[in-house]
């Protein structure tokens, strides 16, 4: 970041604090995701935003290593008192939030000292994946499902907020200001949502936004959740968007969307292959399915994501892929008759919101363009319930469990060549280090214990 781009920066600064104070807007929160999944934040005034455009604001680099209880993993490239890094906004994202009233957000881009992008900054990693796709004619589209739960009252405990049946419009009639003001909320901050609806658990919801660009995806996965917090705190409600919530229930995923286009042209669509694949969305799709297992350590990061991920949940625990299955761990999802060239993509089904969304996308779309530069070619499809199959037709079809605890999916993780290029040695090895931290945290922990510490974090 040399003097030009700080000026520029500066004088971009100064119109939108302008602008802001013309609306009342009295701070910006810039945010920014740690390896833990939890969103970290700095605060401005209005007035200071043209100055930390252009300088930042200052910040210790020891965030890369916090576990998700906010102790201090020991890290081979992060977790030391020293040292300082510069977080500034990317004020092309800059938003007016619709909850809290009064407040501005923009996500944070992480530099050093000399102006030079942290090597461990997660979204500058997802800008090199996106341009290294734009290299080679390609584009992604990507979109997070937020689930979230309601809880009572602020205790610690979980009271459900709706007891509804699942899916039901009684959970409408329990709670309508509350989903109005989500919705409203939500619309005021520029969120285009496709819809809202209640989840199977009690208490439970999910909210579906249009697809974007992916580091705008993961930007406004951040954005839709925070908006959620604020509302759900405001009407003197919890909201916890854990894996586990209870430990007999049904937890809360964070399924991701993804689309590959060559120009205007879905490539997960009007082709001779599988359901219509292109080859090339084809290649993108047998390259995340192959890589899910060492992805597993980015999108399902927790030790409590483990007790999510199992059968009958329609968690995706199975390293296959099928038409509208949803107990696969890669759902096609070709869109009905008619709008299939635009609505046609894949579902990651096995992730869930603990998850870094920047790294999520970094490693989804690192193994995706793998799968295309190698012309790689799915398996057959599953049609029925993986779990539903003898152990033996399983393994004759090459339908594996997907790693069952957070130690095996880093172990699959830290042997992964290509993730690991993708996110760089700092961030690959300090992702290790901290899932490594919360296995030694939980280590003599029951399933209640871990569920109870890890429901209010994220």
């Amino acid at each position: 970041m040399d003097e030009q781009e700080r000026a520029h920066r500066a004088a971009r600064g100064r119109a939108a604090a302008r602008e802001l104070t013309a609306r009342g807007i009295v701070a910006t929160t810039l945010t920014w995701v740690d390896n833990s999944g939890i969103t970290r934040v700095k605060t401005v005034p209005t007035g200071r935003l043209e100055h930390v455009a252009a300088w930042g604001v200052g910040f210790s680099p020891v965030f890369d290593a916090y576990l998700l209880d906010d102790s201090i993993a020991s890290g081979r490239h992060a977790g030391g008192p020293v040292g300082d890094l510069r977080l500034h906004p990317d004020l092309d994202r800059l938003t007016v939030l619709g909850e809290p009233a009064g407040w501005a957000w923009a996500p944070g881009e992480r530099y050093d000292q000399e102006g030079i992008r942290h090597a461990q900054d997660a979204r500058a990693l997802l800008r090199r994946q996106v341009a290294r796709l734009t290299e080679e004619g390609l584009r992604v589209r990507a979109a997070f499902e937020v689930e979230w739960t309601v809880s009572l009252g602020r205790g610690e405990e979980f009271v459900p907020a709706a007891v509804g049946p699942g899916y039901g419009m009684t959970r409408i009639a329990e709670l309508p200001e509350y989903l109005f003001d989500v919705l409203r909320a939500l619309d005021t901050a520029g969120v285009e949502v496709e819809q809202l609806h209640p989840e199977y658990a009690a208490g439970q919801f999910e909210v579906s936004v249009a697809a974007q660009g992916p580091v705008w995806a993961a930007d406004t996965a951040v954005l839709v959740r925070q908006t959620i917090q604020a509302v759900t705190m405001r009407y003197g409600m919890r909201a916890s968007f854990s894996p586990k919530v209870v430990v007999d229930g049904v937890g809360n995923g964070g399924h991701v969307h993804l689309s590959l286009w060559r120009g205007g042209r879905n490539l997960m669509a009007t082709g001779s292959g599988p359901y219509g694949m292109r080859p090339e969305g084809e290649g993108f799709a047998a390259g995340i399915l192959a890589r899910l297992p060492a992805m597993l350590a980015i999108g399902c990061p927790s030790v409590a994501s483990y007790l999510r991920l199992t059968p009958g949940q329609w968690s995706g625990p199975f390293a296959c892929w099928g038409l509208e299955n949803r107990e696969a761990a890669l759902r096609f999802v070709a869109g009905p008759a008619g709008l299939r060239a635009q609505a046609a993509n894949l579902e990651v089904k096995c992730f869930d919101a603990t998850a870094n969304p920047y790294l999520a996308l970094t490693v989804l779309l690192a193994a995706g363009r793998d799968g295309v530069d190698a012309a790689a070619r799915l398996p057959d499809p599953v049609t029925v319930d993986p779990a539903a199959l003898d152990p033996e037709e399983r393994e004759a079809r090459g339908v594996a469990r997907l790693p069952a605890s957070l130690e095996e999916a880093v172990t699959v993780f830290e042997q992964d060549e290509v993730l690991r290029a993708a996110l760089g040695a700092a961030t690959a090895d300090t992702v290790a280090d901290v899932r490594r931290g919360e296995i030694a945290l939980f280590k003599d922990a029951s399933d209640e214990e871990i569920v109870a510490r890890t429901r209010w974090r994220h």
